[in-house]
């Protein structure tokens, strides 16, 4: 029997091993377009995933692209045709992501601590926030979100120090909208851990001032399936039109809903979607948030990459209505974020600090629940970079925790004393 069952398990993770999608010899070129009809001759390409993978917005500016080899002479003449000259930034993909897929997801499976050493899988971090209720039961609870296609909850913890305060607001934050983003997830667990367990005065007052919702995977069936399958998967796991699969979930909110920066074609990385909320991910997200009870003080979201802080909107280059309060406070936010290791963070309103791009949760959670401090944060690293993008080293988890911690401290802060707020 015990033979069977090892014979059984190679077997299995043999299976699985050889179902993971691998890169070897894909190369990663970066584009410039910087003409409307450069960026229309490179849409071509969204409905062809399988031998370009778009690896941020398609969009004016710098735009890199992970190539097949069979494909990759199609792709330099098309970007010669419209007069583009790519950059070659990686010449062996697998090579890149090897570093990190491998090593890293066996050794979470096969460990019961959880730390910020390294990147989990999803159900170490579930099973760690429900062990945190045991550890914390007159201050943790988990929440469920909603569900994910694939019938995965949206877990969260909810932190509130009971101490009879009446006037406490809400603050509600997520991660791992887009599945590949891991340093997102890490980061808001590693806050969560801060709030829980630091004994800084400014972290404490902080932790009991508010009422904390921290959902660090919006997205789980993609998170498993860039442990599982591929790495680089972005989307939701839902099936589409001309057997493609998935939405991405940060374009598919019912707010100016597929106006501009998001994708019609049900093969683009940035596709919106059929309609808006098809995806049950967001759909039931967005009528959690609607349920939390107390008000809700800011919304703030965990992305990867570029190092930015970005507050509303995607949709349109003009400004939000206290746009001036978010400007004072994202000054707080950036100014904090370099104290510790000298990281510097740009940003903006989302359309001239990144690219248009309509319905995202932020903008949603601004313009529909009125949330006005709402923010999301592009972590580590800067800049346009497959190598280190996505793929950040677990080695960097913790420094991005403590900067992003000290960012939303002095962010929380800055709010809380215009809107005459006393923090603990």
């Amino acid at each position: 029997m015990k033979l069977l069952l090892v014979l059984l398990s190679v077997n299995i993770l043999t299976f699985c091993l050889a179902e993971r999608r691998r890169f070897d010899n894909y190369k990663v070129y970066r584009v410039n377009p910087v003409k409307a009809n450069q960026l229309e001759g490179l849409r071509s390409l969204e409905a062809n995933s399988e031998d370009a993978v778009v690896l941020n917005n398609l969009h004016l500016g710098p735009t890199d692209f992970l190539v097949a080899p069979g494909f990759d002479g199609a792709f330099l003449k098309l970007v010669k045709d419209l007069e583009l000259a790519p950059e070659l930034i990686d010449a062996n993909a697998q090579a890149s992501l090897s570093l990190d897929i491998e090593p890293v997801a066996d050794a979470n499976r096969r460990s019961d601590d959880y730390s910020w050493s390294e990147y989990h899988e999803l159900n170490d971090t579930h099973r760690w926030m429900q062990n945190l209720v045991g550890k914390y039961p007159d201050i943790v609870s988990v929440f469920v979100a909603g569900q994910s296609y694939e019938g995965r909850e949206l877990l969260g913890l909810r932190i509130n120090h009971n101490d009879g305060r009446a006037d406490k607001q809400s603050i509600f934050l997520e991660a791992g909208m887009h599945a590949r983003e891991w340093i997102g997830p890490a980061t808001a667990t590693y806050f969560a851990n801060e709030l829980l367990s630091s004994q800084q005065q400014e972290i404490m007052g902080l932790a009991r001032s508010y009422v904390w919702y921290i959902l660090p995977h919006a997205n789980p069936d993609g998170y498993v399936y860039t442990h599982k399958t591929n790495r680089m998967w972005r989307k939701t796991r839902s099936p589409q039109e001309k057997n493609c699969v998935g939405t991405d979930p940060n374009r598919n909110w019912d707010f100016h809903w597929r106006e501009v920066g998001a994708s019609s074609d049900p093969c683009s990385e940035s596709y919106a979607g059929p309609k808006a909320f098809s995806e049950p991910e967001v759909e039931t997200l967005s009528q959690y948030l609607k349920s939390v009870p107390e008000p809700m003080f800011m919304y703030l979201a965990l992305h990867s990459f570029s190092q930015l802080l970005l507050y509303p909107y995607g949709h349109t280059s003009a400004l939000p209505e206290n746009h001036r309060q978010l400007e004072q406070i994202f000054n707080a936010a950036v100014g904090a974020v370099k104290r510790r290791y000298g990281t510097r963070y740009t940003g903006g309103n989302v359309y001239d600090a990144i690219y248009p791009a309509a319905g995202s949760s932020m903008d949603w959670a601004y313009g529909v629940l009125n949330v006005k401090y709402s923010f999301t944060y592009e972590l580590r690293p800067s800049g346009y970079s497959f190598w280190t993008g996505f793929r950040l080293p677990a080695s960097q988890i913790i420094p991005t925790g403590q900067e992003t911690t000290d960012s939303l401290v002095e962010m929380i802060r800055a709010a809380a004393q215009i809107e005459g707020y006393k923090i603990e």
